[in-house]
């Protein structure tokens, strides 16, 4: 049976090598944190009008808040919008797949002047100043088309997208108050580069996931530690679907991993605060952008990557980030869906593995939420005990 670590070293060399000596430069050159800490900027705007926000907008300004997605420094204006849309570029031509914008009502579009500043306000206590630069209408059919490759309303990115209003304002923002209560894991790019130049790491993995942890995630991110000096575990915390295991519950799954089955000196558990969109390759394109910013020189593209039903084809996300990727100047590490054989006695994927697929032990997300909902553990060969412990146990939550 092939090496996997020798498979993952060949892929990582037909791409971008790390920018030498370290760790790889921000995209776009340099990280832009949006934070403002000058308490008369946070008194101002109380005297500003506000507009509340939620959602998906609330995860954006963390995002904006921490510099995750640099270059952005706030809500994307039209030609930028349109731009992204259209061509997946900034209007200067940097690489960005998917836009980020601020949907408002028609009332209160009109009601901000451009020049204004605004208050955006969340239930959560978070707090931004947004300067209006622009005042535009999307086409939300064309945006559905081009971004997730669909109009169905099934398909969660669409009809959340739907659900929008059609309105947006453009503009800077900086965040004058972050949300009081962000996960504990959750670091800044900067804390997690410096976490790595503490640990001289010159190469690092990153591994995105918005499902808990099982044996085909910990297969991949061990074939990632073969060729890097360290792992990223990312799990996504922001919106998702609201069947998707809730974001605590994927944190305690990694930590449980982390304790027992991965050498802890080699590994970073970080929580990402973007919202999930459900665009597949686009979204894999961004995903590694931002990990790009959290410092990492690699990053994990498994099958079906940030899709949803049957939408995208399984290699789709693999072939589109593969094609930017030196541009991009990040090294993706593509895998073949993988799967505990019998036979084998080991994970595997059809790359290793020669034995018939009966013999293969592979669940869904579905299948194991159904396993949970009857009181079942899910078996050892698709996730370790003390995983399936914690996902029984909160299956049992009121």
């Amino acid at each position: 049976m092939r090496d996997p670590a020798e498979a993952v070293t060949a892929l990582a060399a037909q791409a971008a090598p790390p920018v030498a000596g370290g760790l790889p430069a921000p995209h776009g050159g340099r990280l832009r944190p949006r934070i403002v800490e000058d308490p008369a900027e946070l008194a101002r705007t109380a005297e500003m009008r506000q507009i509340p926000v939620a959602g998906r907008v609330l995860d954006d300004l963390e995002l904006l808040a921490s510099g995750a997605i640099s270059p952005l420094s706030g809500f994307m204006d039209e030609a930028t919008y349109r731009s992204v849309v259209e061509r997946m570029r900034l209007p200067d031509g940097l690489i960005w797949p998917l836009p980020v914008t601020l949907p408002v009502t028609a009332d209160q579009a009109a009601a901000c002047p451009l020049g204004t500043d605004l208050a955006l306000v969340g239930a959560d206590g978070s707090l931004a100043i947004l300067t209006v630069e622009d005042r535009f209408t999307r086409d939300l059919v064309w945006e559905a088309r081009s971004v997730y490759g669909t109009e169905d309303p099934a398909h969660p990115g669409v009809a959340a997208l739907r659900s929008e209003p059609a309105t947006c304002l453009g503009g800077p923002v900086w965040v004058a108050r972050r949300r009081p209560e962000r996960d504990p894991h959750e670091l800044d790019p900067a804390e997690t580069r410096a976490a790595f130049a503490a640990r001289g790491w010159q190469t690092v993995a990153a591994f995105q996931s918005r499902n808990p942890a099982h044996r085909a995630h910990e297969y991949l991110q061990k074939c990632a530690l073969e060729v890097c000096d360290g792992l990223l575990l990312h799990p996504l915390v922001g919106l998702t679907k609201d069947d998707d295991i809730p974001a605590d519950v994927r944190l305690r799954s990694y930590e449980a991993l982390i304790a027992d089955y991965y050498p802890r000196e080699r590994v970073v558990l970080g929580a990402f605060p973007a919202p999930m969109r459900y665009a597949g390759p686009r979204e894999a394109v961004f995903h590694a952008i931002c990990r790009k910013n959290y410092g990492c020189t690699h990053f994990i593209v498994g099958r079906d990557h940030a899709g949803v039903g049957d939408f995208y084809g399984p290699f789709d996300a693999q072939r589109l980030l593969g094609a930017l990727a030196r541009e991009l100047g990040l090294a993706p590490l593509a895998f073949e869906h993988a799967f505990y054989c019998r036979r084998c006695g080991a994970m595997a994927t059809r790359k290793t593995c020669p034995h018939d697929p009966a013999h293969h032990v592979t669940l869904s997300g579905t299948a194991v939420r159904a396993m949970l909902r009857r009181g079942e553990l899910p078996p050892p060969e698709y996730t370790r005990p003390e995983v399936a412990r914690i996902l029984a146990e909160a299956a049992r939550r009121p």
